[in-house]
């Protein structure tokens, strides 16, 4: 049976394109042929890349390996031991181990293969595929590491929506949605809010209301994933992108993606009922085609993630917050105890509530020190920093108390 062949198909799109690279379309069509007796005639995956996300930018990118022998394929699963990748001749387990020195970066904790990676494989000669190279990425969600470990850790490439779940059952943490979402915009991507088990909410409008406020610029949806409610709304704003899913644990991800597939994909169990919080029951991060077009990344539960190069994603969280930090009287106001700060004015007039300040200064005092942990001279810049806005405080002070009057008033 003759199977149709991604890079074959757009190689005839373009057959202008490359004419010096690339070879006739019947030998680059059977240079791809499925000829790998691991590989079973009846793998659902066989060929069939386009599921994946394959497209005009993928093609371009993988031309300069194109006539070398070498295969493109899509990352779907990243274990302790190796990564599971789609290509045009099925699913592919390629080894760590089998890795060569020099393809991926040690100095770089952001370099390894995450989901939605495209990569580059090149055959061994007992008929398995080894890592040749991974092709750039357009964009990347990063959170800092886990621990005590300094660096940035990627959670899904090539992402085009990031959907963040914010569960019903129990009251929302604003300042969470606003940590995912800031995390969103600095990948690059479009975050669109989901407010999950919506039918466990006493009033989904104001949810809908309270949640818009504190993510401008993205979509908020509720869902009730086992009704269907909201799910067409959804599946419109994923098709033919890539999405990746993340919240909290026992947020129902794993729920409103077996929805969105049409089918029981993920294990899902039910939440803790002493204190509402998930099991962890999804424990990998998975790339799945979904049925109208496009492919969407399941993340585990995140009990905690930190911001890593974040600093644009969550001044465009916090629009409002830049907004009235226009006004302020000096460019680098840190919005605490400055003379003719606009942003403290706001608050005391009650046109920008307190928290969303505070949660303002929070994100961006963390992301300033994750970065320092990797920058030395960041490192060495924020003494001078807290010194310099202690010293401006306490102008501040002896101008409205006169000297000594802070120690007068206690």
């Amino acid at each position: 049976m003759q199977i149709p062949h991604t890079p074959d198909r757009f190689l005839r799109r373009f057959p202008d394109r490359f004419p010096d690279r690339f070879p006739p379309t019947d030998r680059f069509a059977e240079r791809f042929a499925p000829t790998d007796p691991a590989v079973p005639e009846e793998d659902p995956d066989r060929g069939d890349l386009l599921r994946y996300g394959w497209n005009e930018h993928v093609f371009d990118a993988f031309s300069p390996y194109a006539g070398q022998g070498l295969l493109p394929g899509r990352v779907v699963r990243v274990d302790r031991g190796g990564c599971r990748l789609i290509t045009d001749r099925g699913a592919v387990r390629v080894e760590h181990a089998d890795t060569p020195a020099g393809v991926i970066r040690d100095d770089d904790p952001t370099a390894p293969p995450c989901p939605g990676d495209w990569a580059v494989l090149a055959p061994l000669p007992d008929g398995r595929w080894r890592l040749h190279a991974l092709l750039p990425r357009r964009t990347v969600l990063l959170r800092s590491g886990a621990g005590r470990r300094s660096g940035a850790q990627a959670l899904a490439a090539n992402v085009d929506r990031v959907v963040v779940a914010v569960p019903l059952h129990t009251e929302p943490v604003p300042g969470r949605t606003e940590r995912l979402v800031s995390l969103a915009w600095a990948a690059g991507a479009q975050p669109v809010v989901v407010l999950t088990k919506a039918d466990l909410a006493p009033d989904v409008g104001q949810a809908i209301t309270d949640t818009t406020a504190v993510a401008p610029g993205a979509p908020v949806l509720a869902v009730r994933a086992r009704t269907g409610e909201g799910l067409p709304a959804l599946a419109d704003l994923l098709a033919h992108v890539t999405s990746v899913v993340v919240g909290p644990s026992g947020a129902g991800k794993s729920t409103l993606v077996n929805a969105l597939l049409g089918r029981e994909e993920q294990r899902v169990s039910r939440i803790r009922e002493s204190d509402g919080r998930g099991r962890h029951t999804t424990t990998s991060r998975d790339l799945l085609p979904l049925p109208g077009g496009g492919v969407l990344i399941d993340t585990p539960g995140i009990r905690g993630v930190g911001v890593w190069g974040a600093r644009e994603g969550i001044r465009r969280t916090f629009a409002d917050v830049e907004e009235h930090a226009g006004g302020c009287r000096f460019a680098d106001c840190s919005h605490t105890a400055e003379p003719d700060c606009a942003v403290l004015a706001a608050v005391e007039n009650g046109e920008l509530p307190e928290r969303r300040l505070a949660g303002y200064r929070k994100l961006l005092r963390e992301e300033a020190r994750e970065a320092s942990r990797t920058d030395a001279r960041l490192r060495a810049d924020r003494p001078r920093e807290f010194k310099r806005r202690h010293r401006v405080m306490e102008e501040h002070m002896n101008r409205k108390y006169g000297p000594g009057g802070r120690t007068d008033r206690r």
